[in-house]
């Protein structure tokens, strides 16, 4: 009945984007309506030869599908591989059910390192600690008895009990907290919104530039010679190529990261991490592992060795705690059961403690409560500094007289300290470092306590970890917004003001990268420019983060900045040449337009344009290693080089067209003698965006020099391409205008190089 009704656990959270979705974002697209429906009209007059650009369209799609596809894959594996099971108690018999199975009033049995699956109020309790720091940022385990609330998320510390479920599926409050995860945004990408600006303003001229092309008269008068002429000059207009090895380069990135077990969510957020100059960090299970390790015991009075026989009797008590777990461990010790009398430890009065047959009694709790007596004042005031400097400290305490029930003894004296930390990730300083050293900012942001942040975020070497914020002094969101002028380190923050904090960055222009690994901490991933989650987070928490670490290692993240400011560097020195073709393509169509002249090139020759001076070079081009600190404005740094380089272009090809049609050469002639130009120009290009040039990239522009000569060698291809083999005319005719125009590009080059770096600061 309540399966049916709806009072179920079952929820509505994706790991990713469908696959529907996944398809639609990757087919209908401005580009492949440009390149499809030109692609369509070369089909329908049959001739299939010119219709080589659509491979680029099949291509492009099909890889932007298979890498989202692939992420989408991963991550549902891992969902499912965390996904854990409930235990529930129906009708007096114990049940194994999955989670979204759970329903309202079932009684869920939990017990140590069991998560809480649904809200509900504890009916038995066992010792029962519950760790809330995925929901509140709060390291430190919480004590459950009966008639306490437990909430889903939360995982069981230590002990065992029983709870009755009263809020489940969407009305639980883990849920409730990730509502603002709901759906999916994809990451900016300034060099796709930069691509997609220049399809737009291309969409917008092909219109006029097509009724231009229409008014060109061949000798035959054929509309078939007609509309291909028209397909020829708008197909050169489309940086078709650009488009594809933006895709390619992601995938490739995204491969690379995924060896190093990195999942990018969404192929462009490789390149949102380059253009990061903000993280903010969670403390808990982020920075830190989320365990507790043993630093060192401070004895006040008394024999080393009994101090250790002491512990090992308190580690019989209970020696699953984490706290328990961190002293067996860095005291190398063995649990004792000889106790005559036990206390177990409880949150309302922080000790526990046990009486031993020859030794007395010991208790091992909280300095505050344990040494509370006057005598022990000296012991306390210690305790509460090295509390102050972020540390966990239990106190030791001993007494000749017998535990009673719950009463702490009255000759209660100091034995010794405990010093207890959080034990920080090993590869999280360095993380920190590399990010202070590219000039990126990192503030920490965590539920925890602030002392506790500010020693954490100092041993991580965060600037400005000397002086943590309490949050919770802060009253209002100006007052948040304030904050963060003047302090980098903050405890006791709510998700609502870690939301307000990454919304406070970017509106001072920041862009902000998030890591976290919790419930709480999912409004801000949301909002970052960048979500990194580690792989042990919440199945919420995984699910709107673009960057998933699998292996919870931060020395990836510096790999995938690398990779980051790769892509983006590659992709920008290879648009030149796909933008340049744009532009020389889209003047070539407006001026042989206005002139009534027939289209000098066949679709077919910018394929092999494409192909030999742009395509298959910069594929090369892009995959290479590349260093260079990301600069915001890729677009107008691309232009300044594209628009003056591809009028050079242009000119050149009129002035080819021009002689060879002024003298009555054949068509065929007139399109050769156009290839070469292009095809030299187009080298010449390539070896501008290529510089410096190294022997890869000598042998590169070699093997693309000969690769020009194929088409007029190759009998077959000069048929299947309606070429002619070139005079000697022809040659020197194309030799000059290609040496005049390198000088010009040359020019141009390094005039756009000069403007860019005015530009940069």
């Amino acid at each position: 009945m309540r399966l049916a009704d709806g009072r179920s656990n079952a929820a509505t959270i994706t790991t990713s984007r469908t696959m529907r979705e996944i398809l639609r974002s990757n087919i209908v697209t401005r580009f492949n309506a440009i390149l499809g429906t030109l692609l369509l009209v070369i089909v329908v007059i049959g001739r299939w030869q010119d219709g080589l650009f659509g491979l680029v369209l099949v291509a492009n799609a099909l890889i932007g599908v298979v890498q989202e596809t692939r992420a989408k894959r991963q991550l549902d594996r891992l969902a499912i591989l965390h996904a854990p099971r409930a235990h529930v108690r129906r009708e007096g018999i114990t049940r194994d059910v999955a989670i979204d199975d759970v329903v309202q009033d079932d009684l869920v049995l939990i017990a140590a390192g069991d998560q809480v699956v649904a809200d509900g109020e504890v009916v038995t309790s066992t010792s029962l600690h519950v760790d809330e720091s995925l929901l509140s940022g709060e390291s430190e385990p919480v004590e459950k008895v009966v008639g306490d609330r437990v909430l889903s998320g939360s995982y069981v510390a230590s002990g065992s009990g029983l709870f009755r479920a009263t809020d489940v599926g969407e009305r639980s409050y883990a849920r409730r907290l990730t509502s603002e995860s709901r759906g999916f945004a994809l990451v900016h990408s300034e060099i796709l919104a930069g691509v997609n600006r220049l399809l737009r303003y291309i969409t917008w001229a092909i219109p006029p530039v097509a009724l231009l092309l229409l008014r060109q008269r061949y000798p035959s008068s054929s509309w078939r010679d007609v509309a291909t002429g028209v397909v020829a000059g708008l197909v050169g207009m489309v940086p078709q190529g650009l488009v594809l090895l933006t895709s390619i380069a992601f995938g490739a990135a995204a491969l690379a990261l995924s060896r190093r077990h990195v999942l990018l969510q969404q192929m462009p957020a490789v390149e949102a991490l380059a253009r990061v100059d903000v993280v903010c960090f969670d403390k808990t299970g982020t920075l830190t592992d989320g365990t507790v390790a043993f630093d060192r015991l401070e004895v006040v009075d008394g024999d080393i060795a009994d101090l250790r026989g002491a512990l090992a009797e308190m580690l019989g008590t209970d020696a699953a705690t984490p706290t328990m777990v961190a002293l067996r461990e860095g005291l190398r010790l063995e649990p004792r059961t000889t106790a005559r009398v036990i206390v177990p430890f409880a949150s309302e009065r922080k000790w526990s403690g046990v009486t031993v047959d020859g030794s007395g009694s010991w208790i091992l709790g909280a300095p505050e409560i344990v040494l509370g007596s006057e005598s022990n004042l000296a012991a306390r005031e210690h305790a509460a500094r090295l509390a102050g400097s972020g540390a966990r400290v239990i106190a030791l305490a001993r007494s000749a007289e017998p535990l009673v029930a719950t009463e702490l003894p009255n000759d209660v004296r100091a034995a010794a300290l405990v010093v207890l930390t959080e034990r920080v990730r090993p590869d999280a300083r360095a993380t920190i470092d590399y990010f202070l050293q590219e000039g990126v900012r990192c503030w920490i942001i965590s539920g925890d306590h602030p002392a506790t942040v500010g020693e954490i975020a100092r041993r991580a070497g965060v600037p400005g970890a000397e002086a943590p914020r309490d949050a919770r002094t802060l009253v209002d969101d100006d007052a948040v917004r304030l904050a963060l002028e003047s302090t980098t380190v903050f405890g006791r923050v709510t998700p609502h003001q870690k939301r307000v904090m990454v919304e406070a960055l970017q509106d001072r222009g920041h862009t902000v990268a998030m890591t976290g690994d919790g419930v709480n901490d999912v409004p801000a991933l949301k909002r970052a420019d960048v979500a990194i989650a580690l792989g042990s987070a919440t199945p919420a928490t995984r699910a709107v983060a673009e960057i998933i670490l699998l292996d919870n290692r931060f020395a990836s993240l510096p790999v995938a900045v690398a990779e980051g400011r790769r892509v983006a560097a590659n992709i920008e020195r290879v648009a030149n040449t796909f933008l340049t073709k744009t532009v020389w393509a889209t003047a070539l169509a407006v001026i042989v337009g206005v002139a009534a002249w027939p289209f000098p090139l066949l679709p077919r020759h910018l394929t092999i344009i494409d192909s030999l001076t742009i395509g298959i070079p910069s594929f090369f081009l892009a995959l290479a290693p590349n260093a260079r600190r990301y600069a915001p404005g890729f677009v107008g740094r691309v232009l300044r080089f594209a628009v003056p380089g591809g009028l050079v272009v242009a000119a050149g090809l009129l002035v080819s067209y021009a002689v060879t049609r002024g003298r009555g050469a054949p068509r065929t002639e007139q399109s050769s003698e156009a290839l070469l130009v292009a095809l030299g120009l187009g080298l010449v290009i390539l070896a501008l965006t290529a510089f410096p040039l190294t022997w890869r990239r000598w042998v590169l522009l070699a093997a693309v020099a000969a690769g020009g000569t194929l088409p007029f060698a190759w009998a077959e291809g000069r048929r299947f391409l309606e070429l002619s083999s070139p005079s000697w005319r022809v040659a020197i005719e194309s030799s000059v205008i290609v040496l005049g125009g390198a000088v010009l590009l040359i020019t141009v080059w390094n005039g756009a190089r000069h403007a860019s770096q005015r530009v940069r600061p």
